[in-house]
């Protein structure tokens, strides 16, 4: 690999400079990196300076990244720009042999690189790479270099770890096959070779390379397995399961047991045994009993570690999936029972040091781990799963385990609460751990009322919201969990309470206050239809809501709570439930813009920033709702943020600005200001419109402004710009549907003399894209735009305008779309628009009233009466009642506004009953031609279908004669 010396000074100066502190030196470096990358041989410069001993170990590893992240965006064949093939055959023919003789920190982001070339090539373009490992694995085995053996076990567990995420298919069975055929046995040999070495008497310093090359081979096990039980490994299950004993059961030099070496190859073990468990348990059943006995034994052992720790987890999950297998008998004594709570349950559910530094120092992590169950899995939460295993098949006994150890640790806080703290939380947490989730039939493992009276309420009640802060982080936590089962009258007198908290200077306390708040003004009590109700509206809320505001606001300027994003959802709920008066929503639109321009300035934090705009959007909407007069207030205040979110193109938050526009526009009355309207400008701009992600909230916005002022739209060519939007809009999958919305919205609002002009183009537009898109997705949209056309021009607008294209179009569509499509219609609004139009098109139209057309006719009557009794068979539409998320993140698509959003306007609201409105229009026909109907419907209307018209018929009084 010859690659010129200035070349590789000018990397290694570049990649100096973007280190560096000053950051004009470091931007300039980035770009010149960026500029370079798309020069040819630039990815083998960077192989080659990272493999350079003689360079510095930093130069070398920010080469080893640059060069992973350019094979991550630009190996794939489908990437914008793809290496050309040259150069991935040039660098499949280096990146093992460089892996193996690189440093770790090298070997580490080469072995990465490794994984991401053969995601797509391995093996079919890289039929080399597994035999050239096999090949380099025997040779390092025989001469026992296990630094090679196991830098070659780490790129092979890279290649199979696809095995374990990817979703199974007939391709990726064929490449387990090509793996297994190749690997399966050089990779049991390793391991049994390896294992002959490793003994608790072996040399402290080879000690340690030779358990990471078991735990390696252990990793490389669970991916081989993952699919299902491969035949080799049946064949040789004794050997590796005599071995996987061995590991669990021996000790080893202190310096491996104390590093976590040994450790980490024991839950590697454990994470097998698990999957066996849960995929081959008839097959592994006979090895269960001294499996289950070795890993208790292991969790009986009181070290206590980083690593023990994630043995410890891994350990009792395969306890857990023992417990409620058909094996579940092997803990049912009351003895083995009482051990394993005793032993290994509850010692674990105990506040350790790290848990008290991660509370201290890192907040939202210790939220994630403490209630929101984040991926990674804590003891605690292990524990007690463990406890709810054993209780599915020994309820009773668990139970009274669990009542003794609770009062057990109460008892305790009880003689030193000041030193004992930790055992009232960690009853606390057991009681909370154990309630069952909604909809569980099992009950409750204690008695809920009375802990809650005698250990929570205390902690509540008590005025110092710093004291024993975790104390009072749990006591929120047990009300938050159990806000449905504690009465209303009793949850608003601990309001209060709750709202102190909000002041505490823990992050955790005043964040598990205000998502306290939250959760419990979602809770809802279940009633007759429509539905369940919200428990506490806004009458119980409003005397609250003063301090609620204060508390929460207060909260944001705490230390490391500034973008709080618990606290800023409570405000967010708090604004969208109560009634604000004009003065608070002002006051708060104040300081919801401060913390707006606050976060402009770096948006770092996605989920707080959707809160915040959440919060802005639930003020203007429940205050402009109340009062119009506060819009111009709201106004003033925001249009400087949000102008600047425009003017220095934050990304990130354009959608979002787009629909605090939108609302505004919709609350406040015309005319609109210079300020809108130089806006309306801006988003007529076809420019504006190349973000994705913004697309429908520019949609929502124009929208907004056709429906405000829709004469402003037949001045300085406005209409023909926001039609060229539309075709724009129509001519994609992805935004033909909003193209619709568009399109819809200007004859909602607009007179046939103004779009007359154009309406040849927008019938253009529309059936030129349906001669390629005869899908449901776009022919049922525009079956809506057509009824709407109809139901706002007349039916003999409809019919002439598309027949201007082309003679006898409209017949054409009527056969092939409108008659087998609109069956399948779906919506409330949408099904009314088809009904009505279907209709009024039988009724009035001359072209079906035509006797020559009476199998049209027919057919569009059995089309009706199909699309009723599909609405019948659907039932009502549900509410909306979309939540925010709970996780978001800066990506290209589009995050709506849940408090934003615009409720579905009926363009039909005259007509309450469509039902009605079709068999009367049908019966007042039938009554000018008497007799001629009749044989049309019994023709053309199904069996089926012409009973349920009589049926209707009946039901509204009427009669086809």
């Amino acid at each position: 690999m010859e690659v010129p010396q200035e070349t590789l000074d000018k990397l290694s100066t570049w990649f100096v400079q973007s280190l560096s502190l000053d950051a004009s030196l470091r931007r300039a470096a980035e770009s010149a990196l960026l500029s370079a990358a798309t020069t040819p041989g630039f990815p083998l410069a960077l192989l080659k300076l990272s493999s350079l001993p003689s360079v510095d170990l930093q130069i070398r590893l920010a080469s080893a990244l640059h060069f992973k992240n350019l094979l991550k965006s630009r190996w794939a064949p489908t990437s914008d720009n793809p290496l050309p093939d040259s150069d991935k055959t040039l660098i499949k023919s280096l990146l093992l042999p460089l892996l193996l003789q690189s440093p770790p920190l090298i070997q580490s982001q080469l072995s990465e690189a490794l994984a991401i070339a053969s995601s797509h090539d391995f093996p079919s373009s890289w039929p080399s790479l597994l035999p050239d490992i096999i090949s380099s694995l025997g040779t390092s085995l025989s001469s026992a270099d296990y630094t090679s053996v196991n830098s070659l076990l780490s790129a092979s567990n890279s290649l199979f770890l696809k095995f374990r995420h990817s979703f199974d298919t007939q391709a990726l069975r064929l490449d387990l096959k090509y793996c297994l055929d190749l690997f399966a046995k050089p990779l049991l040999e390793t391991f049994l070779n390896t294992s002959n070495l490793t003994t608790p008497a072996a040399d402290p310093s080879v000690l340690k390379a030779l358990l990471e090359c078991q735990r390696l081979c252990s990793e490389i096990f669970h991916s081989l397995n993952s699919i299902e039980l491969p035949e080799f490994f049946e064949d040789h299950m004794r050997e590796w399961m005599e071995k996987f004993r061995f590991y669990l059961t021996s000790t080893f030099a202190p310096q491996v047991e104390t590093d976590g070496t040994a450790d980490a190859l024991r839950a590697s073990i454990c994470e097998n045994l698990q999957l066996y468990m849960e995929k081959n348990e008839e097959e592994f059943k006979d090895y269960l009993e001294g499996f289950a006995t070795a890993v208790w034994g292991l969790l009986m052992n009181a070290a206590k570690s980083p690593s023990r720790d994630q043995l410890a987890v891994t350990a009792i999950k395969f306890l857990t999936t023992v417990s409620t297998s058909v094996h579940h008998a092997l803990f049912g004594s009351p003895e083995v029972l009482g051990q394993i709570c005793n032993s290994v349950v509850f010692p674990n559910l105990r506040l350790r040091d790290d848990d008290e530094e991660l509370f201290e120092n890192n907040y939202v992590e210790y939220i994630r781990r403490d209630s929101e169950g984040s991926d990674t899995d804590t003891l605690r939460r292990t524990a007690c799963e463990l406890l709810k295993g054993l209780a599915v098949n020994y309820r009773e006994q668990v139970m009274g385990l669990v009542s003794a150890q609770v009062q057990s640790m109460l008892a305790a806080f009880n003689t030193n609460p000041a030193q004992n703290w930790k055992e009232k939380d960690a009853a606390i947490y057991l009681v909370v751990a154990l309630s069952p989730k909604p909809g569980a039939t099992t009950g409750y493992l204690v008695d809920v009322e009375s802990f809650f009276t005698s250990v929570i309420l205390p902690e509540l009640q008590g005025q110092d919201p710093n004291a024993v802060p975790i104390l009072k982080a749990g006591a929120l936590k047990f009300f938050t969990v159990f806000r449905e089962q504690i009465p209303k009258p009793a949850a608003l007198s601990l309001l209060p309470g709750v709202i102190r908290f909000l002041g505490s200077e823990s992050n955790v306390v005043h964040s598990y206050a205000a998502t306290c708040i939250e959760k419990l003004l979602l809770v809802k009590d279940k009633g007759p239809m429509p539905g369940p109700t919200a428990r506490y509206g806004a009458a119980d809320v409003d005397p609250f809501v003063p301090q609620m505001l204060t508390g929460l606001f207060n909260a944001l300027q705490m230390p490391d709570s500034q973008e709080n994003p618990y606290v800023m959802k409570c405000i967010m709920r708090v604004l969208g439930v109560a009634n604000i008066s004009g003065e608070v929503a002002t006051g708060c639109i104040s300081k919801l813009a401060s913390v707006l321009a606050m976060v402009c300035e770096n948006p770092k934090n996605p989920l707080f920033n959707h809160y915040l705009f959440e919060a802005i959007a639930a003020v203007i909407r429940r205050a402009g709702e109340r009062d119009a007069s506060v819009i111009l207030i709201f106004e003033k205040t925001l249009f400087p943020e949000l102008e600047k979110i425009l003017v220095k193109d934050i990304s990130e938050f354009w959608s979002y600005a787009f629909q605090i526009f939108t609302l505004l526009i919709d609350l406040r009355a015309p005319p609109l200001s210079d300020g809108y309207m130089a806006l309306f400008q801006v988003i007529l701009d076809p420019s504006s419109w190349k973000r994705s992600g913004s697309v429908p909230a520019l949609v929502r916005l124009l929208q907004a402004y056709l429906r405000k002022m829709p004469n402003e739209l037949n001045r300085e060519g406005r209409l023909g710009q926001v039609l060229g939007i539309f075709s724009q809009l129509i001519s994609a999958p992805s935004t033909e549907e909003l193209g619709f919305f568009v399109l819809n919205t200007v004859v909602e609002n607009l007179s046939y003399e103004i779009i007359s002009p154009y309406i040849s183009n927008i019938w253009g537009a529309l059936f030129g894209r349906l001669q390629s898109r005869r899908v449901y997705k776009f022919v049922s949209p525009l079956l809506i735009f057509m009824s709407l056309f109809l139901i706002k021009y007349g039916a003999g607008v409809l019919v002439d305008s598309i027949n201007s294209i082309q003679q006898g179009l409209f017949l054409m569509i009527l056969q092939q779309f409108w008659i087998s499509f609109s069956t399948k219609i779906s919506g409330t609004v949408e099904q009314k628009l088809i009904t009505v139009a279907t209709t009024r098109l039988i009724c009035e139209s001359p072209l079906l009233l035509d006797s020559a057309a009476s199998e049209n006719w027919g057919k569009l009557v059995d089309s009706i009466v199909q699309l009723l009794t599909n609405s019948d068979q659907a039932g009502a539409d549900l509410e909306d009642d979309a939540d925010v998320p709970e996780t978001i993140e800066y990506t290209g698509s589009f995050a709506r506004l849940h408090n934003a959003g615009k409720k579905e306007d009926d363009p039909l609201k005259e007509i309450h009953d469509p039902k009605q409105f079709f068999v009367s229009s049908l019966s007042r026909l039938s009554a000018q031609f008497p007799g001629r109907f009749g044989p049309v419907i019994q023709q053309f209307v199904s069996p089926a279908n012409q009973t349920a018209l009589l049926q209707l018929c009946g039901a509204y009084n009427s009669v086809i004669v």
